[in-house]
């Protein structure tokens, strides 16, 4: 294994190792394991089947992506889209410095960190390829796994209101994410869902597409 592989992979484990102490779990095949562990494993395999030549600075954003999430609570911001916004601006913050810690660990120069902290900021999303890379897998590993239980969260909503919110992930992604969500096994309510925010995001979506970075 090259020193390069090693280095990966030691940063990985001690991604994994500060998940570890999430207090939630979830349930995989029976078995109650930590959240963000579960999380953080199915963004590195959705990345591995979009993008199998992803660099290992992408890999480990990634892996990255929710670290110690549960850190900043939901409830320590007001509920509606300004505090939700406040909450997830806090949580990107709070990732990029834990996943800095780890990397500088390693050995990994400035400008290393810099990149993965400003993919985890998703700055530059639509114009860094590496940045539309990672919101495709995020919004890809939602759709997959946690779609079904925001549905039920926010059931009160109206369809409407749902499709629209659907069109808004759409608008963030490229073609190539496009491609893989619509690819995925889903509940026949949930495709429809998908599918009516395509047809109603249709021009939008294919303006974007002329100048996505797939």
């Amino acid at each position: 294994m090259t020193e390069q592989a090693n280095r990966l992979g030691a940063v990985l484990a001690a991604i994994d190792a500060a998940n570890a102490d999430d207090p939630r779990t979830t349930i995989v095949d029976g078995e109650a394991r930590p959240y963000e562990i579960v999380y953080a494993e199915r963004m590195t395999a959705r990345l591995k089947s979009m993008y199998p030549d992803a660099s290992e600075l992408l890999s480990i954003a990634a892996r990255a992506q929710h670290i110690r999430r549960w850190d900043i609570p939901r409830d320590r911001y007001p509920e509606g889209r300004a505090g939700y916004n406040d909450w997830r601006k806090a949580c990107r913050e709070h990732h990029g410095e834990v996943v800095s810690r780890i990397m500088a660990e390693h050995a990994y120069a400035e400008d290393e960190i810099a990149h993965v902290v400003k993919l985890l900021k998703k700055e530059q999303l639509k114009k860094d390829r590496e940045s539309q890379a990672l919101e495709n897998v995020v919004d890809v590993v939602f759709v997959e796994h946690y779609f079904d239980d925001f549905l039920a969260k926010y059931s009160t909503y109206t369809e409407d209101k749902m499709i629209d919110i659907v069109g808004k992930t759409l608008r963030k992604m490229s073609p190539k994410g496009h491609q893989a969500a619509l690819a995925l096994d889903l509940p026949e309510s949930t495709r429809r869902l998908v599918m009516a925010a395509v047809e109603r995001e249709a021009d939008t979506l294919a303006k974007l597409a002329k100048v996505a970075l797939d």
